[in-house]
């Protein structure tokens, strides 16, 4: 079982890979921290950004629920973005990964 810095240098290199710029390493690690046992459930780890009820969970759960955001298209469009930066053909879009950008997007880190 990988430990969380272990998994942070793993979400790191990820990024890398895509061209994504990561400006907190503190903030990432502190977000997939926080996502706990589902960074070491496959299925729970990725978000599928082809499955409409993956990413109304996404909203729901992560952007209201947890950050106590109200729904508006700012959110669907933050979700978006970072679908299409996180690129159409990657099927493995790090949750973490994903979390981070959204935190990052929407000047959430004060959350965490």
């Amino acid at each position: 079982m990988k430990t969380v810095d272990e998994t942070v240098t793993t979400l790191l290199d990820e990024m890398t890979k895509l061209g994504l710029k990561c400006n907190d390493r503190a903030l990432l690690k502190k977000v997939a921290t926080d996502l706990g046992p589902a960074l070491r459930n496959k299925d729970a780890s990725i978000v599928s950004c082809g499955d409409p009820k993956e990413l109304e969970t996404v909203k729901n759960n992560f952007l209201i629920t947890k950050h106590n955001l109200t729904d508006s298209p700012e959110l669907d469009e933050a979700i978006k973005s970072v679908c299409e930066r996180m690129g159409a053909s990657n099927r493995h879009k790090y949750r973490a990964i994903f979390y981070y950008l959204l935190v990052e997007d929407l000047g959430l880190s004060g959350h965490y």
